[in-house]
């Protein structure tokens, strides 16, 4: 099942000589008074004397070794701190204990004052010494670190041990997700639950996973967004509602793409798209703000202010503008493929109208959106949900954000006349009966919750995920997420 190298056998040989000895290999408790990085601050501040004992935990990240003393760095989540350790002080017995039974990657415990060293580091002198965990498996060369890729992903516990980078990518995420919180919360949304197994998906163009519910003996569907549960609540009677939550879709995976990912969903009652582009723009910044302390950010090489207001652009100009097509020319799949055609491009013989347009945007203009921008205006066929603009009933008032050349946040004016949604449903049916497995079911309760009356209301969602990559300035959906999919591993 695993394979043991020399070094963990003669690891796992001083857990039977511990045992022996009648010491436990993993104790059941531990003593800690402070942790490593208030040692050093209350040190620093003259608030902890050099008479004053403290007991410090942590993981053994490097021992030097040098006859009668020895000096270590163990590290605890707040940080790594210095020790010292010498026979003088802790005794021959329990000195000689650390130098032949406690490895590099164990975790001890220590007790004894503070001081600093010649060097000028701060430095726990060693007056007592436990083991607290022996670890049989020996970390990764600390010299080269941990950079294949795929260990990094697959054993992650292992890439966060290692990679101290790797660990304030998370701590990044969650102040990112605090934030978010916050300003919402802030802006008198209420937080809520909404069902993740569901009778009917909808909300977004994806196929879902499919499970079954053996006492009910029905099929569900794990949720592909939250949308139509969240309007259902508007419809209810709460006028701002969000939730911050996994969504599972069954679609490839790629640098920006995971089958569960993290999404926040906003919907607020009488405003429409243009007071959500506000809102969003204004609720970015502020995460940004909280969580890294700027609004200029750095990502694959380009410097991006997230400072509101942010560029709009109307998808048909962008993708005239970028591609030399202009869509409103070709009102149907075969003429709009006949287009594409003519520019050269590849194009599937069986996409239909909205899917064309969907590439378009990703081929053409997507990849050149760095600097924050909404696109805004898509035709209704590409927007099932979304209001039609009273200026151009073939418009939907709908807009997607982009940062970094990447989508990160869509939202609309939402639909809310229940006959116009039940056509559009209807229309989608059409289209999964022609083999597009991404069109929306129809969902006759939630036709049947607009027929009570849904105020105009403009919605949002928000990939999680993809904002921190940008944060972050990482280019892969992997490095963002603690336990990413992956394939099978080959036996």
């Amino acid at each position: 099942m695993f394979e043991i190298t020399e070094e963990e056998l003669l690891r796992r040989k001083k857990v039977e000589a511990l045992r022996e000895m009648g010491i436990d290999p993993y104790p059941p408790r531990s003593k800690r008074t402070h942790t490593a990085a208030e040692a050093k601050r209350l040190f620093e501040e003259g608030k902890l004397g050099e008479d004053q004992n403290v007991s410090l935990v942590g993981r053994v990240r490097f021992i030097r070794r040098m006859g009668k003393a020895s000096f270590a760095h163990i590290e605890d989540g707040s940080g790594r701190i210095q020790i010292f350790l010498r026979i003088n002080d802790l005794g021959e017995e329990k000195y000689n204990f650390f130098k032949k039974m406690i490895d590099v990657g164990d975790f001890i415990g220590v007790t004894g004052p503070i001081f600093r060293t010649k060097t000028g580091e701060i430095t726990c002198k060693v007056l007592d010494l436990e083991l607290l965990t022996k670890t049989v498996h020996p970390l990764p060369d600390k010299w080269h670190g941990l950079k294949d890729v795929e260990v990094r992903y697959r054993h992650r516990y292992v890439d966060l041990m290692m990679n101290e980078d790797v660990r304030r990518i998370f701590v990044t995420r969650a102040k990112l997700v605090r934030a978010i919180r916050e300003y919402l919360d802030s802006n008198g949304f209420l937080e809520v639950e909404t069902p993740i197994l569901q009778p009917i998906y909808g909300g977004a163009a994806a196929r879902p996973f499919i499970t079954h519910h053996n006492q009910l003996h029905q099929d569900l569907y794990l949720r592909i967004s939250f949308e139509l549960y969240l309007k259902r609540l508007i419809v209810g009677g709460y006028e701002r509602v969000y939730e911050i939550g996994r969504d599972f879709r069954n679609e490839g995976v790629s640098y920006k793409h995971n089958p569960e990912f993290t999404q926040v969903e906003f919907y607020e009652a009488y405003t429409d798209y243009r007071g959500v582009m506000k809102r969003a723009e204004e609720m970015v910044a502020y995460a940004a703000e909280k969580a890294l302390g700027t609004l200029k950010i750095e990502y694959e090489g380009h410097e991006i202010d997230l400072t509101p207001p942010w560029r709009r652009l109307s998808l048909r100009e962008a993708i005239l503008e970028a591609s030399g097509i202009d869509y409103d020319k070709y009102p149907t799949a075969e003429s709009l493929r006949e287009a594409m055609e003519a520019k050269g491009l590849s194009v599937d013989p069986k996409a239909s109208r909205a899917k064309l347009i969907d590439s378009l945007i990703g081929t053409f203009v997507e990849p050149n959106l760095i600097q924050p921008t909404f696109l805004i205006d898509y035709p209704v066929e590409m927007s099932p949900l979304a209001k039609r603009s009273p200026d151009n009933p073939n418009v939907a008032e709908r807009f997607e954000g982009f940062i970094g050349g990447m989508e990160i946040c869509n939202a609309f004016s939402e639909l809310n006349d229940p006959d116009d949604q039940l056509e559009r449903f209807k229309e989608q049916a059409k289209a999964r009966a022609a083999g597009d497995e991404e069109a929306t079911p129809i969902d006759e309760d939630f036709v049947l919750a607009l027929r009570y009356g849904m105020p105009p209301t403009g919605g949002f969602g928000m990939g999680i995920d993809r904002l921190t990559m940008v944060m972050t300035g990482k280019p892969s959906i992997r490095e963002v997420i603690l336990f990413p999919h992956l394939r099978s591993k080959e036996k």
